[in-house]
């Protein structure tokens, strides 16, 4: 009798994919990243090109670019804490994703060093705290419905981003390639207005199995304020977060001068260092959900350990190797690494702070412009001192500190298992 019960159990207990496409909350979601991650993938390894061909700035000048995300941080932090107050996830996220497709435009129709700097610092750095807000969102209704596949379905919904970086990158390079780096940008403008699309039809669809607790909850958050968390309360958060931007910022110094390595130095197709870029991103969709199973056996911190790990090995290759079977090994490596912390990160920023999590989300995924910023300045030095490709041991070495930190802090009491 127990065991036919057991059995009754796991067949009514829905699959994480299966409440995924239930609710539009989750459905829309799910599009909006992909679309988020299409257009920034695009644009991503095409930046550097775009201010070096287009606007003529030096190498130096073009790495310093990223600088100008150590804005986004604040905007994050600010648009998180208004969320929490408020409850109005959804509303700030279409603010923001507004906010993203102004900017590319604007950047595609700068003329002058200035503008694309400006333009980032000033309007971009808002449009990083759209996706914020939709895996708050998704939180609150998971919160609310008590739901038993909570991180499979923060997992299938990260995955989508994910999967806009498998094919962005290709996309990107093929489009500023025939029809130039500016039509490019405002592709990528195009994106993020795109964004809003999913997310209305899921606000004003008709009611169906999912869809009724996720309005529910979204007018529960609407009308119960939280309260500003303390910073000693953020600093489990701030110390996991400053970890992940050590990881982070080695992408910064790889979009940046692995394309130029492999065109100029390398001499490699256009297509071959598409894939090269693309690659990392199908391996990391791959191992996503080997991720989430794997951390339930030996904890997410412990699994964390080993993908910042992969993070070393990665940089090393792009640094020693030089050649197209080195570059596809590193990137490969990097899928091992975003794989982890692509599935994990966010739940983790989110059990650390669990009573604000649009403020933990907004300053977790807001951390990225403070890796790239960092990662900015670090290749614009390493450039000129080390030049091509060693000046990928610099990411390296981030990474071999935040391995020992990540390592330090699963044997805190602040690890999240």
């Amino acid at each position: 009798m127990s065991s036919a019960l057991g059995a009754a159990g796991v067949a009514t207990t829905p699959s994480a994919a299966r409440s995924v496409w239930a609710s539009p909350l989750y459905r829309g979601a799910t599009v909006a990243l992909f679309l988020s991650g299409l257009g920034t993938s695009a644009a991503a390894p095409q930046i550097t090109l775009f201010l070096v061909n287009d606007l003529h700035v030096s190498l130096t000048t073009a790495g310093l670019f990223y600088l100008t995300n150590i804005t986004a941080p604040l905007a994050g932090y600010l648009i998180g804490a208004r969320s929490d107050r408020s409850g109005k996830r959804l509303g700030l996220f279409r603010w923001c994703a507004l906010a993203g497709f102004a900017g590319w435009v604007a950047m595609a129709l700068a003329d002058q060093v200035w503008m694309p700097f400006v333009i980032s610092a000033v309007v971009l750095a808002f449009s990083g705290a759209a996706g914020s807000q939709l895996f708050a969102a998704v939180h609150d209704d998971l919160q609310a419905t008590a739901s038993p596949v909570a991180d499979g379905v923060v997992s299938i919904v990260r995955m989508a981003l994910t999967a806009g970086w498998v094919v962005g990158p290709v996309l990107g390079s093929i489009l500023a390639t025939a029809a130039g780096s500016r039509v490019m940008l405002v592709a990528t403008g195009l994106c993020a207005l795109a964004q809003i699309v999913p997310m209305g039809f899921a606000r004003t669809g008709p009611a169906r199995p999912g869809a009724h607790a996720a309005s529910a909850s979204e007018v529960q958050a609407e009308r119960l304020p939280a309260q500003r968390p303390k910073l000693r309360k953020m600093l489990p958060l701030l110390a996991f977060t400053g970890l992940y931007v050590l990881v982070y910022a080695g992408e910064p110094i790889k979009y940046g001068y692995l394309p130029i390595y492999m065109r100029d130095d390398m001499h490699l197709p256009t297509a071959v260092s598409g894939a090269v870029i693309g690659i990392q991103p199908l391996i990391e969709l791959i191992l996503m959900p080997v991720a989430v199973v794997a951390a339930r056996r030996v904890g997410m911190m412990h699994l964390m350990i080993l993908g910042a790990a992969f993070g070393v090995g990665a940089n090393l290759c792009f640094a020693l190797t030089g050649d197209a079977a080195g570059m596809f090994a590193g990137q490969i490596l990097m899928g091992g690494v975003w794989g982890v912390f692509a599935a994990l990160g966010i739940i983790v920023a989110q059990r650390l702070l669990s009573q604000a999590v649009a403020t933990a989300s907004a300053v977790f995924m807001s951390s990225t412009a403070i890796a790239s910023a960092l990662g900015g300045l670090t290749g614009s030095l390493g450039v000129g001192v080390l030049g091509l490709p060693h000046v990928f041991f610099a990411p390296a070495l981030y990474g071999l500190i935040a391995t020992g930190g990540i390592a330090v802090m699963s044997r805190s009491r602040l690890a999240v298992h």
